[in-house]
């Protein structure tokens, strides 16, 4: 303004009315000349490595480091490490480090620890899947899926991944927890007979066959038919010899009665 004061004592010759007018441009420069100047101090932009703090731009602290005191005209920033428990990813221009995530969540437990310059990892439990994760890993976690009875294990489910379950084809079966469906027992293969046939959640029920077990009985029946006529043979014949042999039993006094 001081500059523009000598001018306006130089036009005492104009004219009251075009003095007045000149005047007020004069003052509406100075407003904008202030207001630019004002906007090129708030609008000034920092170097991606720095950060700026009232009118000046700082170097940033690196990862893992948080700003101290910031820098002056003879002395960068300084800076101090992240302390435990607490971590700071990007280069920064920030006095306080960032606190760790925990992995307390339901179905959450910890894959990798907190550092000073990454947080910790989640990762979901034994039987869990991650429904929702970021960078810093999951965030909620989900069962897996059950297969039901009639339906085989097509994929087993993963940290990010459900089971997948698909159902069986005629003729074979699984319980729900297979991996594979397995054929029914074909009992006329076996010599067995069909007691119950199988279903796509059970496998078919065998027995002995009725002819089979007939034959055996048959056949016990006949043995102990046999065993019961020997031993009335042997009797018979024993104690039914005359002579010598009861003369034997007398001379020793045994009575053949006795071998009855």
């Amino acid at each position: 303004m001081e500059h523009i004061t000598p001018v306006l004592k130089s036009l005492h010759w104009l004219p009251v009315a075009q003095r007045i007018d000149f005047k007020i441009l004069m003052l509406v420069y100075k407003s904008l000349n202030g207001l630019m100047t004002e906007f090129r101090v708030y609008s000034f932009t920092c170097h991606q490595t720095e950060y700026k703090i009232e009118e000046k731009c700082c170097p940033l602290c690196s990862p893992g480091h948080r700003v101290e005191t910031d820098c002056t005209e003879i002395r960068p920033t300084s800076c101090l490490p992240c302390t435990d428990r607490t971590y700071m990813v990007m280069p920064n221009g920030l006095r306080r480090c960032t606190p760790c995530s925990t992995c307390d969540s339901a179905g959450l437990r910890e894959k990798q620890q907190c550092r000073r310059s990454a947080d910790t990892v989640c990762e979901p439990k034994e039987g869990l899947f991650c429904t929702n994760s970021t960078l810093q890993g999951c965030v909620v976690t989900q069962k897996h899926k059950s297969c039901k009875p009639g339906q085989y294990i097509s994929r087993m489910g993963t940290a990010s991944t459900d089971t997948e379950c698909l159902s069986c084809t005629s003729g074979t079966f699984s319980s729900g927890t297979m991996l594979t469906c397995q054929p029914h027992t074909q009992c006329e293969k076996e010599n067995l007979q069909l007691i119950k046939a199988g279903t796509a959640s059970t496998d078919a029920e065998c027995g002995e066959n009725g002819s089979n077990i007939l034959g055996v009985v048959i056949g016990v029946l006949v043995f102990f038919a046999v065993v019961v006529v020997a031993i009335y043979i042997q009797r018979y014949q024993t104690f039914t010899i005359p002579g010598e042999w009861n003369k034997c039993c007398l001379l020793y006094g045994i009575l053949p009665e006795l071998l009855l």
